[in-house]
């Protein structure tokens, strides 16, 4: 608990430290207004309210809702308050010691909140388990909606088709590497996203939009401040490292992907192949947003803190298995962390010129982000419904659906006045405040 509360309080701390030097931030809305606030054309207390009123919604719910379902701390709770502290803070100290308070006040908040739910009679932490059932399935689907958003009905259905042939051929063991089983939602993925990074160059090879930026790169977007972005490096690999190692302890899960299927996983006693698969599932959304934080920075010259978020899997999966789970691991995890992220601001600009020269390849991102959005909606509603069906006191109870129609109940007044909570937070919320007042109905004798 100690070392869990040092790192993490470190890494908030540094983290606050970079939002006020106007270097990093959590939040890709907020990064494109950060030149405002750092080029002094936007006063603190401005460039604060603004930070907050983005970022309070999902610190409240995905933040929130993420941490308590998987019991691990996740960015959307840690970073996003830092982005705002540390621009509230008026010198760069106070912004570290509000940020490390943070890191250190929510890390003992959740720790406390978990055990006193464990103490419940019907601990619904555990049910929450089901939650992850259907994500990584579900999720191995978002090139085929992708495909459909951006190329179509009938390039769609080829690349649905082709994804469960392929899905089948590894869960039956028909297809394997050397004779090494392949997880079938690996390969799915896998496949579908080849397909539509396929269509997308051969429409631009086609219409011919690829063109030379070598003549302009210093008019091009991706030009802009890139000195700044350079000179953040050193302190950008120490918060790389950090996001790492709490990534390898077992503290932290980094996106709507992991949280779910690492806690799992970790509660299983950790099979790294089931990592693998969660890790590979991450590494494809990082690839989705990249043009989304390469464009925002190299026009703002403002990083995200956690780069390009391979520094998770980086951590929970290619150091274990380059290095093992023991000290060496948690080293190697910090090291690499600290490496990729340099190198990934480094190359910030080659990124920059090859998108450019790909439009449907930025279009694709736009696509893939959506799809990913909408079929996480759809798996952690099912998941968090599945979980609300566990919440009963003795194995006698299984046909008492007085949890999900709680749960029911809760999802849709949110629907209902206007979703004050995101689709994607608010499943795992209801499923939390079941598990509440599921445990008030059992202590009034009427469960």
């Amino acid at each position: 608990m100690v070392l869990k509360l040092i790192i993490v309080g470190i890494l908030c701390a540094l983290t606050a430290l970079a939002s006020h030097m106007g270097r990093a931030v959590f939040h890709d809305g907020v990064r494109p207004i950060m030149p405002e606030y750092v080029e002094g054309r936007m006063k603190r207390m401005e460039m604060a309210s603004v930070a907050f009123g983005l970022s309070a919604g999902f610190v409240f719910s995905v933040g929130f809702a993420f941490t308590l379902a998987s019991r691990l701390l996740n960015p959307w709770l840690l970073f996003l308050p830092t982005d705002i502290l540390g621009v509230l803070a008026p010198r760069k100290w106070i912004a570290a010691v509000f940020g490390a308070a943070w890191g250190v006040a929510v890390t003992v908040a959740f720790d406390a909140l978990n055990t006193f739910f464990g103490l419940l009679p019907i601990n619904f932490l555990n049910a929450l388990g089901a939650l992850s059932s259907p994500v990584i399935a579900g999720f191995a689907l978002f090139p085929v909606l992708a495909v459909f958003y951006q190329f179509g009905k009938v390039k769609g259905l080829i690349t649905l088709v082709l994804e469960l042939i392929l899905r089948q051929l590894a869960a039956t063991k028909i297809l394997t590497i050397g004779g090494t089983t392949i997880y079938p939602e690996a390969l799915e993925m896998f496949a579908g996203v080849i397909l539509l990074v396929a269509f997308a160059i051969a429409r631009d090879v086609k219409e011919n939009k690829t063109r030379d930026t070598s003549a302009d790169v210093g008019e091009s977007l991706f030009a802009v401040r890139t000195k700044r972005i350079m000179s953040s490096i050193p302190l950008m690999a120490v918060i790389g490292g950090l996001v790492a190692l709490i990534s390898n302890l077992q503290y932290f899960a980094g996106s709507e992907v992991d949280f779910q299927g690492l806690h799992t996983a970790y509660q299983a006693g950790g099979d790294m192949a089931q990592i693998g698969t969660i890790a590979f599932a991450d590494m494809i959304r990082g690839l989705a947003f990249i043009p989304l934080i390469v464009t925002t920075a190299l026009a703002s010259g403002v990083y995200g803190v956690v780069g390009l978020t391979f520094v998770y899997p980086i951590g929970y999966y290619v150091a274990p298995v380059l290095f093992g789970n023991g000290v060496a691991g948690h080293i190697a995890a910090f090291v690499i962390g600290a490496i990729w992220i340099s190198l990934e601001m480094l190359a910030l600009r080659a990124i920059g010129k090859g998108l450019e020269n790909f439009p449907s390849l930025r279009e694709a991102s736009d696509s893939i982000r959506n799809a990913m959005n909408n079929v996480l909606e759809v798996a952690l509603l099912i998941g968090s419904a599945l979980s609300t069906l566990g919440m009963t006191h003795t194995p006698k109870d299984s046909q008492n659906f007085l949890a999900f129609a709680v749960f029911a109940a809760l999802y849709l007044i949110n629907e209902a006045i206007g979703r004050p909570v995101i689709r994607l937070a608010a499943a795992p919320l209801a499923a939390i405040v079941t598990g509440v007042v599921v445990n008030i109905f059992f202590a009034l004798h009427l469960m």
